[in-house]
């Protein structure tokens, strides 16, 4: 059963970086495209950034410039690198494969905020 744990979300403030990370099982992780989502308060789901098994990159035009994902094929883990936060970055953060095929997991919170 695939499972998704996502982790270091937190508050920072506006222009701040976080990293977080998603750990991934039930899988081989190694050749399946990975992607972060978030959702805010009211919002549906949206796509933030997607790596393909062999590491070439795409993000949505919201977080391009600032946002970077990168995967750890060694520890089933990927990881979204996020600089020049913005309070519309406020949102939990999902992990999943490419296209959202399975099950969420809990997300992690990222709250950004003076």
């Amino acid at each position: 059963q695939v499972q998704f744990v996502e982790s270091g979300g937190g508050l920072v403030q506006p222009g701040g970086s976080l990293r977080i990370s998603c750990v991934v099982s039930g899988t081989i992780f190694s050749i399946r495209g990975m992607a972060w989502y978030r959702q805010a308060p009211g919002n549906t789901r949206e796509f933030v950034a997607g790596i393909t098994d062999g590491g070439t990159t795409n993000y949505a035009d919201f977080v391009r410039g600032r946002f970077t994902i990168s995967r750890d094929n060694a520890i089933n883990t990927v990881y979204l690198q996020m600089n020049y936060l913005k309070p519309d970055d406020t949102a939990v953060y999902y992990c999943n494969f490419a296209g959202a095929v399975a099950s969420w997991g809990q997300g992690t919170q990222v709250t950004v905020s003076s």
